[in-house]
């Protein structure tokens, strides 16, 4: 199939909070999500944006049963580790169901590898469900690594908790 990706723009905000709801219906974490399409814009175009997102776009005659030609994204950001160095972090990969098995996903993820590599990244880390079985051996194909037996774990200050740790801090 013809597709294209490139880097989103503020109008595709619209677009990328569509499927974003639609992983997490996938996921069965609707009750997690609470940004709009106005905080994804302001967050990933603005000055100093929090995250980058590619997307992906097949042309008009090959477009969705509901229209759409945005049919699949890949959100990441650049973070550091102290062990690696250099690390590019998806966040989310999708896409839409009826565009699965036609390379689309392969080519976000190859698109976000070459990114990584470009900004001389040592490594692309990225997080799923243990239960999607689909998605991890997606992943596993194009050589990712199960490094949950390395003894990690993620922990996670949520939104009262991140308060409550943030009124502890030393006054300055």
């Amino acid at each position: 199939m013809n597709f294209k990706i490139r880097a989103a723009t503020e109008e595709d905000c619209k677009e990328i909070w569509r499927m974003l709801t639609e992983l997490a219906i996938y996921l069965k974490v609707t009750d997690k999500v609470t940004i709009t399409h106005e905080e994804l814009k302001r967050d990933g175009f603005s000055e100093n944006p929090f995250f980058e997102c590619l997307v992906a776009e097949v042309p008009e005659e090959h477009k969705s049963e509901e229209g759409y030609t945005v049919v699949g994204y890949a959100l990441y950001f650049y973070t550091y580790s102290t062990c690696s160095g250099r690390t590019i972090y998806l966040q989310d990969l999708f896409v839409m169901q009826e565009f699965r098995g036609k390379g689309i996903g392969k080519g976000l993820l190859s698109k976000v590898a070459e990114l990584g590599q470009k900004k001389k990244c040592e490594q692309l880390l990225l997080c799923g469900y243990a239960w999607n079985t689909p998605t991890q051996q997606f992943y596993a194909a194009k050589g990712a690594e199960d490094v949950d037996s390395e003894g990690s774990q993620y922990m996670c200050f949520k939104r009262q908790s991140l308060d409550n740790l943030a009124n502890e801090a030393p006054k300055d």
